[in-house]
């Protein structure tokens, strides 16, 4: 069925699933359509369309006021789709030598755009990646993706040390004030004091101090020690 799709239809997919992980989504929930929406910057009529042509598809479920989510076969598609958007952005900024903020749409424009030759050929020049320049975990050629451990920062309890693992955001002024406050992939710091009620947390990293909001806290992934 996979070979059915278009380029459009592969976005969707990759779009959806990105979405389900960045909210957490169980495999039970389903990912609101205005979400898709928003995320693609699309009207809700055309995503509407593009939801019923890959329900057709056998690509996703779809049950009114509630969402969508992908089938096994959906799954499949997107992981591979996104395998290439995140090989495409770690050798835009390896090879090339691009800044890792704004390189999401070209990455996406590239990988829809070209075939498994080119793409492994890229994947060998940018050293066989596992993460993208953000720290995310690039599918194996299979199509598989290894369980993360890491947490939201904004969970991490306060006294403990942290290393970030990645970023959950494609915005580039996001991204700009991460790279500027030094909380990139690889980064050490230690949580010195988290406000209530999701207020700021204040951070020491390589002896300076630095005071996040919770909402940004919550893009950015870490790991104990």
């Amino acid at each position: 069925m996979a070979e059915e799709l278009s380029a459009k239809m592969r976005a969707y997919l990759a779009e959806i699933y990105q979405l389900a992980d960045h909210t957490l989504a169980h495999d039970e929930d389903y990912i609101n359509t205005s979400a898709v929406a928003e995320r693609l910057n699309v009207s809700a009529p055309a995503v509407n369309r593009m939801i019923n042509r890959l329900k057709d598809l056998g690509m996703l479920h779809h049950e009114p006021y509630q969402g969508v989510k992908l089938t096994e076969e959906g799954e499949r598609v997107a992981l591979m789709q996104v395998r290439g958007q995140r090989i495409a952005e770690t050798f835009l900024v390896k090879v090339m030598g691009l800044n890792w903020e704004d390189i999401h749409e070209d990455a996406q424009f590239i990988s829809s755009a070209i075939g498994e030759t080119i793409l492994n050929r890229m994947d060998e020049m940018a050293g066989h990646p596992s993460e993208s320049p953000h720290g995310e975990p690039i599918p194996s050629a299979d199509g598989t993706l290894p369980l993360a451990d890491d947490i939201p920062l904004s969970t991490a309890e306060m006294g403990t040390f942290v290393t970030v693992t990645r970023l959950r955001t494609r915005e580039s002024d996001r991204l700009n004030y991460i790279a500027a406050l030094g909380l990139t992939p690889g980064a050490t710091v230690e949580v010195l004091h988290i406000a209530p009620f999701d207020g700021p947390m204040q951070l020491k990293l390589n002896d300076e101090y630095r005071i996040i909001g919770h909402n940004l806290a919550e893009i950015i992934y870490v790991r104990p020690g």
